[in-house]
């Protein structure tokens, strides 16, 4: 082992700090030629302690002296294969190791601190007991509910990576208590457990899970919910909100209402650096804040007490010069020491191989909350897409459904507020919004009044021609109408220019043609012109030209539990399933298909043996015929 002096390496105050906001930088721990993982806190006898886990071991460090720490002592990882791998969370005075490398379950007492001598914490392994009796070796997360004395194992190589739990009623030697046997749900990433209700995050199949868990051997699916990017890693509760990440590029930090497991709530979701395709980590939550890591933006603190209406309010970045997507940077975070204070931990420096260690001190502000609904000043109805601007900022947000619209930001200050929506005058006043204070305002807006009263607009499609017409209630110093296209609602085209029809107290009725179109959606709208040169724009009408006659996809194609064929055909027919492995032997897996529009079919794969497997479609024509490939992972 290397000494003391020569692994620990701190970093004096600089002049040129990180960015930041709200969080201080107190210190730096370096660790020369080892890289970090995951680290978790521990107080005992009023010290603090950050739990490291590195390439090496267990590094403990003492952060009492939050601008002074001192490593303690490197806990080495048992026997195996060295890797940057390790998570580590404690109860009572023990800490849990886990890693993909193996071991099993690593168990140090910690109850020998401040000790300097490794052998003095007792640390020992455990490999899994009756059912399980020295089968578990790798395990990818872990996380105990201390409400029960349960500890939860994720992604080992048990059960296909399905959570399983130990019972800590002694901590010291774990007992094996049962698995979550769901094939459906599959492989668990991460999770998080409180009073025996499991909030397991199922990464490939992009959702989480609420499970019911009292039963330790008859555990119960309460419900499910994709999140924003489908690639479900971390989840931490903070009252009846579920805070998720999804690490994969351009990824979010999001709010659900579980409540009511059976119907779960989305509420908001938000980015720490929107359009760098920066990606989340670990989030966890104190006093209705989410502190996160995100791997090129470092710490970040999202104020949730408005959990629909997420604000930044604190950030520093651990890992400058850098940003974007890309798996460096800012691994964990810990945020609940007694004295405040935040730890974090850098995989490694910048074109270098030593880990970093943070002592942060944050100072959590509340956001300025601005809501309201928003509604037509005439007929009182809620107005759904209506633009709601703080001028000068970068703070706005769409009404949605009932006319609601949600914003928040960190600043303070007196602001004006601007709104607009097509066919409506713009609305304008100023607010004052201070910091913690929600400020309501509910905006009317005054319809525009038009020469032209458009009172129907309508787009169907024949072969691969659309055939528009509209139709107007009156006309007044009306020029005409210009026809645009896009195929994605947001670039238009001009198709052409229809002339207005002598003016009418009645209105008239309008027809325009567009040919020759490709296969997909494809959008149109009106483009009225006055005469005097004002114009407006018509409600968006789209119609879908059909292409090929038949497509066959599977997803996902690395399928550990199961994957989706989706066949889509422009007529009913009936399609033969059946999977082979790659030498073309049947599996025993077939089915007859019957396909109008588009049909989904569920594989199952978990009790495939791993390796290639190739789905077959084949069906009464030639062009039905299709060949699939799908993996199934060790």
């Amino acid at each position: 082992m290397r000494s003391l002096s020569v692994f620990l390496l701190l970093a004096a105050w600089s002049l040129a700090l990180p960015a930041q906001t709200n969080i201080a930088f107190r210190s730096k721990v370096t660790f020369p030629g080892q890289n970090l993982a995951n680290l978790w806190g521990y107080a005992t006898g009023g010290n603090e302690y950050a739990l490291v886990g590195g390439t090496s071991g267990l590094n403990i460090v003492d952060v009492t002296n939050p601008a002074s720490p001192v490593q303690i002592v490197l806990i080495p990882g048992p026997t195996g294969p060295s890797t940057i791998w390790k998570e580590v969370k404690t109860y009572s005075h023990y800490a849990y190791v886990v890693s993909e490398a193996g071991f099993g379950v690593q168990i140090i007492d910690l109850n020998a601190l401040p000790s300097t001598v490794a052998s003095n914490y007792n640390a020992h392994s455990y490999f899994g007991d009756g059912a399980i009796a020295g089968q578990l070796n790798t395990i990818h997360a872990l996380q105990v509910d201390e409400s029960a004395g349960y500890l939860y194992l994720y992604g080992s190589n048990l059960n296909g990576g399905k959570p399983l739990w130990l019972s800590l009623s002694d901590p010291n030697n774990p007992t094996y208590a049962g698995f979550l046997n769901d094939d459906a749900l599959g492989y668990a990433h991460d999770g998080y457990v409180n009073n025996n209700i499991m909030y397991s995050g199922h990464i490939y199949n992009g959702l989480f899970a609420i499970v019911d868990v009292t039963i330790k051997d008859s555990p119960m699916l309460l419900g499910t919910q994709t999140t924003p990017n489908a690639f479900t890693h971390n989840t931490w509760l903070s009252g009846s909100t579920l805070f998720t990440t999804d690490e994969t590029s351009n990824s979010f930090l999001a709010a659900y209402d579980v409540s009511n497991p059976g119907n779960i709530g989305f509420l908001d979701k938000i980015q720490s650096n929107p359009g760098s395709s920066s990606i989340v980590h670990n989030t966890y939550t104190v006093n209705n804040y989410a502190v996160s890591s995100w791997y090129k933006d470092g710490v970040v603190i999202v104020d949730a007490l408005r959990p629909a209406n997420l604000v930044q309010v604190g950030n520093y970045d651990t890992y400058p010069g850098q940003g974007g997507s890309g798996y460096e940077g800012c691994w964990g975070v810990y945020p609940f020491l007694p004295s405040g204070n935040i730890i974090a931990s850098n995989i490694r420096a910048q074109s270098t191989q030593n880990g970093e260690l943070f002592v942060l001190t944050p100072t959590y502000v509340r956001g300025c909350y601005l809501e309201g609904v928003v509604t037509d000043a005439v007929t009182g109805q809620p107005i759904i897409g209506a633009t709601v601007k703080l001028l000068s900022t970068s703070t706005s947000d769409n009404s949605i459904t009932g006319g609601t619209y949600k914003m928040a930001q960190l600043a303070s200050g007196t602001f004006t507020v601007l709104a607009s929506k097509t066919g409506y005058d713009n609305f304008s006043t100023t607010v004052t919004l201070a910091n913690g204070v929600l400020t309501t305002l509910n905006i009317p807006l005054q319809p525009t009044a038009l020469p032209v009263e458009l009172i129907r607009f309508d787009a169907k499609v024949a072969d691969h021609t659309a055939l528009l017409s509209w139709e107007t209630a009156q006309e007044h110093h009306n020029a005409g109408f210009e026809v645009q296209h896009s195929m994605e609602a947001r670039q238009w085209a001009d198709m052409g220019f229809v002339a207005a029809k002598p003016p009418s107290e009645t209105g008239s009725t309008y027809n325009f043609q567009v040919d020759d179109l490709s296969a997909g959606t494809h959008f149109f709208r009106l483009r009225q012109t006055d005469t005097d040169g004002k114009s407006t724009f018509s409600e968006i009408r789209s119609v879908l030209v059909k292409g090929n006659p038949f497509s066959a996809t599977v997803q996902p194609t690395v399928a550990p539990a199961s994957a989706t064929l989706t066949c889509t055909t422009d007529h009913p027919t009936t399609l033969q399933v059946t999977i082979t492995d790659e030498t073309g032997r049947l599996t025993g897996l077939t089915w007859s298909l019957d396909v109008e529009d588009t049909t989904n079919l569920s594989i199952p794969t978990g009790n495939l043996a791993p390796g290639i497997y190739f789905v077959r479609v084949t069906g009464s024509q030639a062009a039905e015929n299709a060949v699939l490939k799908i993996v199934v992972p060790d």
